[in-house]
């Protein structure tokens, strides 16, 4: 009858073959000798004969093109040669390239610089024809206008010329004084002579730059309110003085300092209106020196 063998016995005896078959004359063997024997590296040698190969069908090929009229006509045979004897000069060739680029990039610089310029002027006209520009008509300053000072910016100096009480003032307000824009706007009506109207005076004192009525202007210099008032044709306007120089701020909706105020410039002072003697609502700007008139375009640039 045969034998029932269990699982453990099974494994046992396939143990027992396992290090049988590994041991040679009870003396064992380790694995890591077992098939290492070494064999030829022809890695290199195989690489080296196809290198050779390669040159050989390369120099072939070339000998082909040079001597053979069978697979190449004579016409490309004569532009190869031309081509392989053809010397490239690649520092011309670099300097031919920047050359070509600068002029192109100059060339699109230009395109968009007058794109932009277009734009910026079609930007302009709309905002100026949303403006309200109004002028104004206050007499206040026109009594300090006197035919000397009635001079614009645009008339040219010459040097045998001697400079006018305005000009020199004007001069000297540069030198000595930093006067930015009260307001960024639209000249509406200039420094100077004009044509007079019921509301508008013959001579005006300043210059008058459109906004919006509510618009918030500021100081053009530093300096102390020295006045502030509602009345004659300014409207509600205001003066701020340092040393000999004032500048004066006419027509205002809005006044947001007082006399005696120490004002920073470039600080929020009021907002644009049209009170007083006005066709509509601006800024009315006046520039004085020693009580005398300024025209604010020989000092600011508007």
């Amino acid at each position: 009858m045969e034998r029932t063998v269990s699982a453990e016995e099974r494994i046992r005896r396939a143990e027992e073959i396992y290090q049988r078959r590994r041991t040679q004359g009870d003396v064992r063997v380790s694995s890591s000798h077992v098939n290492t024997k070494e064999r030829p590296n022809y890695f290199l040698f195989k690489k080296l004969i196809l290198q050779i190969m390669i040159c050989l069908l390369i120099y072939f090929i070339f000998y082909l093109i040079q001597n053979s009229n069978y697979i190449f006509s004579e016409e490309v045979l004569k532009k190869t040669r031309e081509f392989l004897s053809y010397d490239i000069n690649f520092q011309n060739l670099y300097y031919q390239t920047e050359a070509y680029m600068k002029q192109f990039w100059e060339q699109n610089t230009k395109k968009e610089e007058q794109t932009q310029e277009v734009t910026n002027e079609e930007t302009i006209e709309e905002s100026n024809e949303e403006v309200e520009g109004g002028i104004g008509g206050g007499e206040e300053g026109t009594a300090l206008l006197t035919n000397e000072m009635l001079v614009t910016p645009t008339e040219e100096a010459s040097q045998e010329i001697p400079l006018t009480q305005m000009e020199i003032d004007a001069k000297n307000i540069k030198e000595n004084y930093n006067l930015g824009l009260p307001l960024q706007g639209p000249i509406t009506s200039h420094f100077g002579p004009r044509e007079p109207t019921e509301i508008v005076s013959a001579n005006h004192a300043g210059v008058d730059i459109g906004a919006k009525e509510g618009t918030v202007f500021v100081a053009s210099m530093e300096g102390t309110v020295t006045y502030v008032s509602s009345e004659g044709g300014y409207g509600n306007h205001l003066s701020i003085e340092k040393d000999d120089v004032t500048t004066l701020y006419a027509h205002c909706s809005k006044i947001y300092v007082k006399e005696g105020d120490t004002i920073s410039q470039g600080q929020q002072i009021g907002e644009v209106g049209q009170t007083g003697n006005t066709t509509g609502p601006h800024l009315h700007f006046e520039i004085r020196k020693e009580n005398r008139l300024v025209n604010p375009e020989l000092v600011v640039s508007f």
